[in-house]
C-alpha cells in the first residue's frame, strides 16, 4: 500500500482529487488530498509545504502528486520527506529561483498557446472554463468544480521557488492530450529541458481528474512498479 499525496492546483480545493482518492482507496492505496491555504497572503510556499508536511504526519511509502501550480509545491515536500515518486500532473515545473510570475514567460506559455489555438480553432486558451479547463467533464460536475474556486495569494505567485535544484528522486510528468490550458506539445518540450524526463501521455482536459479519474489512477498506480 502507498499514500498519495495530492496538492491541487491554483485557486483550487482538495475536492477536486475525490474521484480519483476513490479509485485509489478501492485499489488498497491510502491518500492525502489537502486544502491548501491559497488565498492566505500570510502563507507562502514554505508555509504551504508545512501544512501538506503537517498533514501526511508519520505516513510513508509517499507518491507526491502536483497538479498544474501545484508543480511549485509538491517538490518542497519531496525535499523534506522521503518520497518514493514525486509526480507532475500537467505541472508547472519550477526553476531554482523562478517565481510563479515569471514562469509563463520563461517557458515560452504564451506563445504555445497561440500555435495551438490557431491550430484548434481558438479553443486552446480559451476563457471560457467549460471549453478551456472542463472540456470533456460532465458539466454538472464542472460546474460543481467552479463552485469550490477560489483565489491565490500574491506572495505564493511572486516569491522565488527556494531549491537550488530539483529533488534527487524518482520523477515522472503527465500530460493530458486535451489540455488546452497547457497544450500537450508545451509540455512536450518542457518535461525534457527542466526534468530531463520524457512525459507520459493520457487522455484528457487540464482538470484531468474529473474527466478521466480511473485512467488517471491507473498511470499514478504504474509507478509503484518502477
Amino acid at each position: 500500500m502507498a499514500t498519495f499525496v495530492l496538492i491541487h492546483g491554483g485557486g483550487d480545493v482538495g475536492w477536486s482529487w475525490h474521484l480519483v482518492e476513490a479509485e485509489l482507496r478501492a485499489r488498497g492505496h491510502d491518500v492525502v488530498a489537502p486544502d491548501l491555504p491559497c488565498e492566505d497572503e500570510t502563507k507562502g510556499m514554505g508555509e504551504t509545504a508545512d501544512q501538506v508536511v503537517r498533514e501526511i504526519g508519520d505516513r510513508r511509502d509517499l507518491v507526491v502528486v502536483g497538479h498544474s501550480f501545484g508543480g511549485f509545491t509538491a517538490p518542497l515536500i519531496a525535499d523534506r520527506l522521503p518520497v518514493d515518486v514525486l509526480v507532475y500532473l500537467a505541472g508547472m515545473i519550477p526553476a531554482p529561483g523562478e517565481a510563479p510570475a515569471e514562469w509563463w514567460d520563461n517557458t515560452g506559455h504564451g506563445a504555445a498557446v497561440r500555435e495551438q489555438a490557431a491550430k484548434d480553432g481558438g479553443l486552446t486558451g480559451n476563457d471560457d472554463p467549460f471549453i478551456g479547463f472542463y472540456n470533456g467533464v460532465p458539466r454538472a460536475l464542472a460546474e460543481e468544480a467552479l463552485s469550490h474556486g477560489r483565489g491565490q495569494s500574491n506572495i505564493t505567485y511572486s516569491e522565488p521557488w527556494p531549491l537550488k535544484a530539483h529533488p534527487d528522486v524518482p520523477t515522472r510528468f503527465v500530460l493530458a492530450r486535451d489540455d488546452r490550458f497547457f497544450p500537450a506539445d508545451f509540455f512536450r518540450r518542457l518535461a525534457p529541458e527542466r526534468l530531463g524526463v520524457v512525459p507520459d501521455e493520457i487522455p484528457g482536459c487540464h482538470c484531468v481528474m474529473l474527466s478521466h479519474p480511473r485512467e488517471l489512477a491507473e498511470r499514478l498506480e504504474s509507478y509503484l512498479s518502477t
